[in-house]
């Protein structure tokens, strides 16, 4: 009896064992051991995403050379954990480390974690798993995480500047018709002694007067314009509406098509390439395009080449990807290279992107700059106009 007491505690060590096997398709955190180690670790990382995109091709880029240079994996996860800056990130990474140490896979680790590693991340690590391969595919994932946070920033530097210059010029001017206009328009009635103000002058200060006795109604007006609109981006119409907007609308809509094709191609190809079956790839690049309609259109994809189909055609059929990229898609087909195909397209797409937003940027700042300087100009020609007006009297 006193061997069967003791019995109990090292019978539970093999917990480990069972995570692997227990739903290797989700997330097997439900069955990993919950000792008190383990526990301080999911609290670490159960609210919020423990890495942003940037953190994540840095984590990736270092991991994969680690593992060129010969280092193990666990041994290679426990130097970047040591050196990891971010609590949160931190326990990720020592959770995958003991996913191997106690007889798991990399995969596993990382799938237990899925606000820090999507579905393509861990399938992809999963596929070179299987085929021998981690190392290769480590760097193509290194490459893909670099190049998608590159155009990201790009496109996010393209419109966060244009909404800065807004957000100054609609301050700077409400600044004016708040606190300076008011000021001016007593000035006015005192000087001019009942006389009619010029009709620019009579508009401004009207406006004025209203936004300055309705400033809180003002307030309320914007709030809830601001809290419909994000109301109806959350619902299935209004996404549907806003990413049909994304690609139609002019000049915006060609680079975020061009930015869409891109994500597309290298998400598919890089999939293709590191050994996942062309169904599940598609599958992956669906859920992670970003945009209904380009979903949609890969969903059309996945069920005719389900059905023994290939991939061009399909993809022309949707009539949202241009015809130069199926027709390269079909000869990648042919050929029997399409995953290099596929990242070809991609490159090029990616370049064609950087360029866009380069020549988008250098339109948009003078534009900008020029909308701001008439609008504040509008206001003070305004505010002058009765003081000409008094100077030709009193000349007179």
């Amino acid at each position: 009896m006193a061997k069967l007491s003791v019995r109990p505690a090292p019978a539970a060590a093999p917990q480990p064992a069972t995570f692997a096997a227990k739903a290797p398709g989700k997330g097997p955190t439900m069955t990993f051991p919950t000792g008190g180690a383990t526990t301080r670790k999911r609290k670490a990382i159960s609210f919020g995403r423990p890495i942003d995109a940037k953190g994540q091709a840095v984590f990736t880029r270092q991991l994969a050379t680690l593992v060129k240079a010969g280092m193990p994996i666990m041994r290679s996860l426990e130097v970047l954990s040591r050196q990891e800056k971010r609590p949160a990130f931190k326990a990720v990474i020592e959770e995958c480390a003991d996913t191997i140490r106690s007889g798991g896979n990399f995969s596993d680790g990382l799938g237990a974690n899925p606000k820090a590693f999507d579905r393509l991340y861990v399938n992809m690590v999963k596929a070179g798993e299987a085929g021998g391969v981690l190392q290769t595919v480590l760097e193509r994932l290194a490459v893909f995480t670099e190049k998608a946070v590159k155009i990201r920033s790009k496109i996010i530097a393209a419109m966060v500047y244009p909404a800065i210059i807004s957000m100054v010029a609609g301050g700077i001017m409400s600044v004016l018709m708040v606190w300076v206009v008011p000021k001016f328009q007593e000035v006015f009635f005192t000087m001019l002694k009942g006389k009619p103000l010029p009709w620019l002058t009579s508009v401004v200060v009207g406006v004025a007067d209203a936004m300055r006795k309705n400033i809180l109604m003002v307030i309320a007006v914007v709030a809830g314009v601001c809290l419909l609109f994000w109301l109806f981006k959350r619902s299935a119409f209004g996404t549907k509406v806003l990413h049909w907007l994304l690609l139609r609308i002019p000049v915006l809509g060609d680079l975020f098509l061009r930015a869409a094709i891109a994500r597309f191609t290298r998400t598919f190809g890089t999939l293709l390439a590191s050994g996942v079956p062309i169904l599940q790839a598609l599958i992956i690049t669906r859920d992670t395009s970003g945009n209904v309609h380009i979903a949609n259109a890969i969903n059309v994809v996945h069920d005719r080449v389900k059905e023994g189909d290939n991939v061009a055609k399909p993809l022309e059929s949707t009539k949202i990807f241009p015809g130069m990229v199926t027709s390269m898609i079909e000869v990648g087909e042919e050929t029997g290279a399409l995953p290099d195909m596929l990242v070809r397209i991609a490159d090029n797409y990616d370049e064609e992107v950087d360029n866009a937003v380069d020549a988008l940027t250098s339109i948009i700042e003078p534009i900008m700059i020029v909308l701001m300087a008439v609008g504040v100009g509008i206001i003070v020609i305004a505010m002058f106009l009765p003081m000409v007006e008094l100077i030709k009297s009193l000349s007179a």
